[in-house]
């Protein structure tokens, strides 16, 4: 028997909704392989953990985090604290301290989600970005000089090391590999205008190209990979980005997806060295707390890459089965989703066809 420590926080806004059907997913998954389990303990931590005690998580906080195998957390952010105050206090602060240098974003349309692109569908929209996460434009270097006066200066200085630049690209590599669908790895830049950061970026993508003559390239600009995520993003395999770029990518990728309701991500310390920590992206919707109508498949999503990183066990292929299922099904949909389902009804069916395709 496979036991699992995790650390869940649930966060804010609907993050304590979504994350009971993660939980639920995961239990489900357990209990019909019979042979692992999970051991969860829950931290407070988020915004209303900061209005209480003025730090979005204990100062002790990664310490105790690092003895979990991994982490699982549902929202961050309410309008009560500054975003940059809420990001910074544990976000950020999770993953940079966990070296967490990997942002792992599917971006992939299933059967019966909703897609705004005319004459696209499931075969056009199956592509990954490998976004750095620990350094590059939020690294958090810089600083303000003369506050608050005429002569007042902002500096916000990207940091990219080699080290790091490397082991992202290698990755993106590797995983264009295991994919097998075009065995093409796009390198995502702005060389053109950012003449220092952007063209180290792009040698060490040719440098780490040398060793996977297996693999196709092409470079875009950041720019123009927005316009061809709409145009053709049938052309795409696995992305490469740094920090920035890969953040507002991948929210455009989650629109193509049905949504930032399917929007899951990981930030992953390949070494495990550090525990790596799991989230879907949607934010914490205050708008929508506590009426029981978030949309739980990010998160479920997220569940299931979590398992991915500790198991790698085919047999989790079979929640995004179950998704499919109740998504092509059509009766138990959000209301994201023109549906009028519960956020627990939602996962209760996606666990009854996991139980389906794997009891």
């Amino acid at each position: 028997m496979k036991k699992f420590k995790i650390a869940v926080i649930p966060g804010d806004g609907i993050g304590n909704e979504v994350m009971a059907e993660g939980i639920k997913i995961l239990d489900t998954f357990a209990a019909i392989k019979g042979d692992i389990s999970f051991e969860y303990q829950y931290f407070p931590w988020g915004c209303e953990y900061y209005l209480k005690t003025g730090n979005m998580m204990d100062a002790n906080g990664l310490k105790v985090l690092k003895e979990f195998d991994a982490i699982l957390l549902g929202a961050v952010g309410d309008p009560s604290v500054p975003d940059h105050v809420s990001l910074h206090g544990l976000l950020l602060k999770i993953r940079q301290g966990f070296n967490q240098y990997i942002n792992l974003r599917p971006i992939k349309l299933l059967p019966g989600a909703p897609c705004p692109l005319k004459d696209k569908g499931p075969k056009d929209i199956d592509f990954v970005v490998i976004r750095e996460n620990v350094e590059g434009e939020y690294a958090g270097v810089g600083g303000i000089r003369f506050p608050d006066m005429p002569e007042e200066i902002a500096i916000q200085t990207g940091v990219f090391t080699r080290k790091n630049t490397e082991k992202v690209m290698d990755y993106a590599f590797k995983l264009a590999q295991k994919r097998n669908k075009f065995n093409k790895v796009t390198n995502v830049t702005k060389s053109n205008a950012l003449n220092y950061s952007m063209v180290f970026w792009d040698k060490i993508f040719k440098e780490i190209a040398e060793g996977y003559q297996d693999i196709k390239t092409e470079t875009n600009h950041v720019d123009a990979v927005s316009m061809y995520f709409l145009q053709r993003p049938e052309t795409y395999d696995v992305l490469v980005a740094s920090n920035l770029f890969g953040d507002i990518i991948t929210d455009l990728g989650a629109a193509l997806q049905g949504g930032l309701g399917f929007a899951a991500s990981g930030n992953l310390n390949l070494e495990k060295e550090y525990p790596s920590m799991f989230e879907p992206v949607h934010g914490s919707a205050p708008d929508i707390k506590d009426k029981g109508i978030a949309n739980p498949i990010a998160m479920i999503w997220t569940a299931k890459m979590m398992l991915d990183f500790l198991l790698e066990d085919p047999d989790t292929e079979a929640i995004i089965e179950a998704i499919t299922g109740v998504l092509l099904e059509g009766k138990t949909l959000t209301p994201d989703l023109k549906g009028n389902a519960k956020t627990h009804e939602v996962g209760d069916a996606v666990c009854q066809k996991l139980k389906m395709l794997l009891g």
